[in-house]
């Protein structure tokens, strides 16, 4: 009859299956997080130039709204002295602003042959103009400039002239200045430079159309004091600043239409075009794609290390059922084991207690010698049987904690020689040879330290060679402890199992058991020991001998 092994299903494979499908996971996961980066960083490249264009430009937004218009301020009564100070103000904080130049412009109704712009009755001449600029050592240049000489600030000022006059020709006695009139007015912006004319008063300007009606001879002369600056730009002297360092490897200004100019192919490129008077240059944005692979690293990092520890996190959770698989597999097969062994335990002296009852009762005339024979074998295999059933109870009772100690002080050599001639007895072929060195009662439970010497001292016998059948017992006691020894000569225990020996239902294989045995005998001796408040060592040497160390305290 072929016996079939029990086995117990493990479906190893769906979890394969799933750590595969955990991988391909992973790894697609990664891809997608990278390419999503990827593009997300190239988003950004384009989105956050408007950052460093306003962070760029603020400089010129401040001095176009705020340091332009301080020129009002004056009223037109800013004489060369107060200009020269606020010029040089202007030229040390803005270095984009190259050179001012200014204008005391008159308004007036005389009828002198000076060189300037008339209207009917309204002439507007330059008084005087002057040039402030700094030379490479940033000291402050002053130049005083003829109104008559040829320069392109001439078109500037009749070009300012001009505005005021067609803004005075439709002004009337309701008007009042809009912010769009002030820009379109006494602001000139061209390329490259930002004309400013001062902004006088309602009263001044009605004033300034009066003069422009009025054609009388009588009319008594006046005259009013205008300011005009006019400020030449250079829109590369701007500072860049750049608060993206990790998507712009080069930021330049360029100019827009310049054909001179050579433009290096980058990765990823853009521009924004300058604003106003900087109209004729561009910021232009070059990143090369190892620059910007390490922004992209940078943020997906944190990204993959988070898929990285879900993924391993997921493999945890698989090795814990793997591991949770193979301990019940290990369970099975143990239960399975202990199944076998406990039926052929139970099974062998039943078996003999059968044979013998049926030879008693089949008998006709039983002599006294096979009367002793048969009470014998009956009274051991009972007696084997009571071991066994013993045994499992007491293990049982001390898992559910039901086992009560029974503590007595026990006299340690009389204990132990009562053990040592009752094995003399069971075991006669055993040589069994005694160190008792104690001086004091030890509080234990007799019947319990009993069962431990009783399963070791088997144990001995039973894995050794019949030539080698040898036990030595050593009892000693120290000042803190009892300290008992079982040495053998038997086959030992190999280093692999000895990690083991103490769990239950696990049987050392080789050859001494073939014929099956419970499993139960040093885990019982492990929990008895650990029960009554000490601990049980063990060392072996495989082929040479094992050796039992229980350590109880005083």
């Amino acid at each position: 009859m072929v016996k079939k092994a029990s086995k117990y299903r493990k479906n190893i494979g769906l979890l394969i299956a799933f750590i595969a499908f955990l991988t391909v996971l992973y790894i697609v996961s990664v891809f997608l997080a990278r390419t999503v980066t990827s593009n997300f960083v190239e988003s950004e490249f384009f989105n956050r130039r408007v950052d460093v264009f306003d962070a760029t430009l603020k400089p010129f937004n401040s001095f176009f709204n705020n340091d332009i218009s301080e020129v009002s301020n004056y009223q037109g009564y800013l004489d060369s002295t107060h200009a020269v100070t606020y010029s040089e103000k202007i030229l040390r904080r803005n270095s984009f602003v190259e050179e001012i130049v200014f204008y005391d412009v008159i308004f007036t109704n005389q009828n002198a042959s000076t060189t300037g712009v008339r209207f009917q009755n309204l002439l507007i001449y330059p008084r005087s103009i002057f040039s402030y600029r700094l030379d490479e050592e940033h000291r402050l240049i002053r130049e005083s400039m003829s109104s008559t000489e040829s320069r392109p600030t001439s078109d500037d000022f009749n070009n300012m002239a001009i505005k005021m006059v067609n803004f005075l020709d439709v002004l009337h006695d309701s008007t009042s200045l809009t912010e769009n009139d002030i820009y379109r007015v006494f602001y000139h912006t061209m390329p490259g430079k930002i004309a400013y004319l001062n902004i006088p008063r309602i009263s001044t300007l009605k004033s300034y159309k009066a003069l422009l009606a009025d054609t009388s001879a009588t009319t008594m002369p006046v005259a009013y004091d205008q300011d005009l600056f006019i400020y030449h730009l250079n829109p590369q002297k701007l500072k860049i600043v750049n608060n993206q360092p990790r998507l712009y490897e080069n930021i330049r200004i360029l100019a827009i239409a310049d054909p001179n100019v050579i433009e290096e192919e980058s990765f990823l490129s853009t521009d924004m075009p300058l604003p106003g008077s900087l109209s004729e240059f561009k910021l232009q944005f070059d990143s090369s794609e190892q620059f910007l692979r390490g922004e992209i690293n940078r943020r997906f990092f944190p990204v993959v290390l988070g898929v990285s520890l879900l993924y391993i996190v997921l493999l945890l959770i698989v090795y814990l059922i793997y591991r949770n698989i193979a301990i019940n597999s290990r369970l099975f097969q143990l239960q399975y084991d202990f199944i076998n062994n406990l039926t052929h335990e139970f099974k062998t002296p039943v078996s003999v207690i059968k044979i013998a009852g049926n030879n008693i009762r089949s008998a006709e005339n039983i002599t006294h010698q096979e009367r002793n024979m048969y009470g014998k074998i009956l009274d051991q295999e009972a007696d084997k049987l009571n071991n066994l059933m013993n045994k499992l109870l007491s293990f049982t009772q001390i898992e559910n904690k039901s086992l009560k100690f029974k503590g007595e002080y026990v006299d340690l050599i009389t204990f132990c020689e009562e053990v040592f001639d009752a094995t003399r007895i069971k075991y006669p072929d055993l040589d069994l040879s005694s160190h008792l060195d104690v001086d004091s009662k030890m509080y234990t439970d007799p019947v319990l330290l009993h069962s431990v010497f009783q399963n070791l001292i088997d144990n001995a016998y039973k894995y050794s060679e019949i030539s080698r059948k040898i036990i030595d017992i050593s009892v000693q006691q120290t000042k803190k402890s009892f300290v008992m020894t079982f040495a053998d000569r038997g086959i030992g225990i190999s280093k692999a199992e000895l990690k083991n020996i103490f769990k239950k239902f696990y049987r050392v294989k080789n050859q001494f058991n073939q014929g099956g045995s419970v499993g139960l005998g040093l885990a019982f001796c492990k929990e008895i020991t650990e029960f009554m408040g000490g601990e049980i060592r063990v060392s072996s040497v495989e082929g040479e001998g094992t050796t039992f160390t229980l350590i109880f305290p005083k």
